[in-house]
């Protein structure tokens, strides 16, 4: 008597997470990613338990010949978390956080979320730099830089990264710090999954507000006043304390509480503030903004920061189209300005939105070759993103997308933040790295000299 072997069964029988592939009901569930564009069809989906199990992965991939791709939160622009014929190893189980309020310090593993770890350390006062979406993973966030709500005062999530634990492409485990493995740990904080998979990450926190209460949200203003509002925020921005962040959006108002039903699906332009200072000096820190223009909505208000960071979550879920293109602007010129009016007003659906977060303070107080995140000159991070449920309208969404970042790259200062790009070649991956490319390629090439790990925005072995 004969029996057949299940597909990689050499691998199931080693891993204590589970096995899904092709032949099991549960597939198409565990290839989906965040955007739901992504249509890819791996060999197998690895759910690894803990480091033992990512060892196996990428030892088990390697011997068989299979591509890695590996996937944290999932949340990746352009699915690299997932491709055909892959093993992807999923890292959702791994999701533990330990705080050490006493040195400021939490460590995450690799499948947590922003919204983990924000309630771990905000419940002590404290967060570490992140996004602006809880749901996004901390791995793909961390590895490609990290901007958000904390960026001016606290610098990227980058340069706050202390270390992490690494499987190498030969399947070896290392501890990757300033003092253990430093040129990794330098390619890490910005080069994104190129050189290892990290099984955890250790940040330092910072206490912000009071308690972790901060203030912030929206000011909204009309579509129309968008010259006038971005004229005055690119000069106001710098001169702010660095306690107080906003990022600028074009947007159409969602259909839902908690915003006031008469701007329901209108277009609009706004910033999203936030304040993590002490609250006794808000009123006087918030006056210029709360003073401008004419807003439809001030949303500015006292809230927990874990509030804040997923205020966006519902509106945005897993499964959603999407469509983005990116540039890094060292200003919002006059010119640019033209751009944004002329397609704001064309935003093709509610979800389809334009930001612009702000590279400033100590985030642009580090060397440019600090890290591997070499966008450190001041200005802004922009991304454009067409949005929605429905596959009927992806051609719709990213002809808007491509038109309006066609006519708006040449203002910009040329590459991107590598989070917010699609696959586009490797002379867009290499103008994003700017003079960073040579010295990643040659760490590339101590670390995963056959590059193993290519299913990213890659840097090949110099």
């Amino acid at each position: 008597m004969t029996t057949t072997a299940l597909p990689h069964e050499a691998l199931a029988t080693t891993l204590r997470g589970d096995l899904v592939t092709p032949a099991d009901p549960g597939y198409d569930e565990a290839r989906a990613v965040y955007n739901a564009m992504i249509d890819k069809r791996p060999a197998a989906i690895a759910y690894c338990r803990d480091a033992a199990d990512v060892i196996a992965c990428v030892r088990y991939g390697r011997e068989q010949g299979l591509d890695l791709a590996v996937r944290g939160g999932g949340h990746n622009a352009g699915g690299l978390g997932v491709a055909d014929g892959a093993l992807v190893v999923d890292l959702s189980g791994l999701r533990s956080t330990t705080v050490d309020p006493v040195n400021h310090t939490v460590r995450a593993d690799a499948g947590c979320t922003w919204g983990d770890v924000d309630h771990a350390t905000v419940a002590f006062g404290m967060a570490t730099p992140s996004g602006i979406v809880g749901s996004t993973g901390v791995a793909g966030l961390t590895l490609g830089g990290g901007i958000g709500y904390l960026a001016r005062r606290f610098g990227l999530t980058v340069d706050n990264l202390l270390g992490a634990d690494v499987v190498l492409a030969d399947g070896s485990f290392v501890r990757a710090s300033e003092s253990s493995h430093p040129d990794l740990f330098w390619a890490l904080r910005g080069g994104g999954g190129n050189f290892g998979v990290v099984t955890s990450f250790t940040f330092r926190c910072h206490d912000i507000g009071e308690h972790g209460s901060v203030l912030g949200g929206p000011v909204l203003y009309d579509l129309a006043d968008t010259p006038e509002v971005l004229r005055w925020y690119r000069e106001l921005l710098p001169s702010l304390p660095e306690e107080v962040n906003g990022w600028f959006g074009l947007l159409t108002v969602p259909p839902a509480p908690p915003f006031p039903e008469q701007l329901w699906g209108r277009k609009a332009c706004g910033i999203v503030w936030c304040y993590t200072g002490p609250h006794d000096k808000a009123d006087e820190v918030l006056a210029p903004i709360r003073s401008f223009g004419s807003p439809l909505l001030v949303g500015l208000h006292e809230l927990p920061y874990t509030a804040l960071q997923a205020a966006f979550d519902a509106l945005y879920p897993a499964g959603l189209q999407w469509y983005w293109r990116a540039d890094v602007f060292h200003e919002i010129s006059d010119a640019a300005i033209d751009v944004h009016l002329k397609h704001g007003a064309a935003l093709p659906t509610m979800h389809s939105s334009m930001h612009l977060y702000p590279i400033d303070g100590a985030a642009s107080r580090v060397a440019a070759d600090a890290t591997a995140f070499p966008h450190r000159s001041g200005g802004w991070s922009g991304v454009i993103v067409g949005v929605d449920p429905s596959p009927d309208r992806a051609a719709e969404i990213s002809q808007w997308t491509r038109e309006y970042w066609e006519e708006l790259h040449p203002t910009s200062a040329g590459g991107a933040y590598v989070n917010f790009m699609m696959e586009e070649g490797q002379d867009r991956v290499r103008a994003s790295y700017r003079g960073n490319y040579d010295r990643l390629a040659a760490v590339k090439r101590r670390y995963d000299p056959d590059n193993a790990f290519h299913v990213n925005q890659n840097i090949r072995p110099a």
